[in-house]
């Protein structure tokens, strides 16, 4: 697969995410925030950093990027993309992912593992995951409780799109797992259509 990591002034791991998707055995490069288009791209990935410094509120102004056109519309053509950490956060605010990631519950800036339980295997993001694996996945954020409305959260729960949530070393969801704060625990969601997908913890730190 071709992946396209985007890099935005202040991304700060980008490279992470282009290495990572090499040591699985793919091609991956760096696409600008400037660029109008992305390629030959099969993926899109939106790194974790601190887009544009996240002035305004985090991934406010990464979502205007000329590049962030091209990633719209190769989203609405069925193609993959994945935003991690910032990119989450700049995939809510480009309206691409619903609800929004909002201050810590503690508003201190967590560095740490966390383990992740899969909610659903049924996405490209998470099929290939054995039933039952817990992920031990770093985190690394201020912004990273995700919050929705009640009809918002009831649709994600109707629709099979909470991918993945913070649960302790057994598996249990509870609130004692819960480093940010997000409701139901959820530290990853998908669209509706299934194609695009954004989580808060770090995949490509871990390797």
């Amino acid at each position: 697969m071709n992946f396209a990591v985007l890099q935005f002034p202040a991304s700060n791991c980008d490279q992470d995410a282009v290495h990572a998707a090499r040591l699985l055995g793919h091609s991956a490069r760096l696409v600008w925030h400037k660029d109008a288009a992305l390629g030959d791209a099969d993926i899109v990935i939106v790194p974790g950093g601190f887009s544009y410094g996240d002035y305004l509120r985090c991934g406010a102004i990464a979502r205007f990027s000329p590049v962030m056109q091209a990633v719209k519309q190769f989203a609405d053509n069925g193609g993959l993309v994945l935003g991690i950490r910032n990119g989450f956060q700049v995939l809510t605010e480009a309206g691409l992912l619903r609800g929004a990631l909002i201050r810590n519950r503690d508003l201190q800036f967590h560095c740490e593992f966390i383990h992740l339980k899969t909610a659903t295997t049924k996405s490209p993001f998470s099929r290939r995951i054995p039933a039952g694996k817990l992920l031990r996945v770093p985190i690394a954020h201020g912004e990273g409780c995700y919050f929705a409305d009640a009809d918002t959260l009831a649709a994600l729960e109707r629709n099979d799109q909470i991918l993945w949530q913070y649960c302790d070393a057994a598996g249990n969801v509870t609130d004692s797992a819960n480093p940010n704060g997000a409701l139901q625990n959820i530290a990853g969601i998908c669209n509706e259509r299934r194609n695009v997908a954004g989580l808060m913890p770090h995949p490509e730190r871990a390797c």
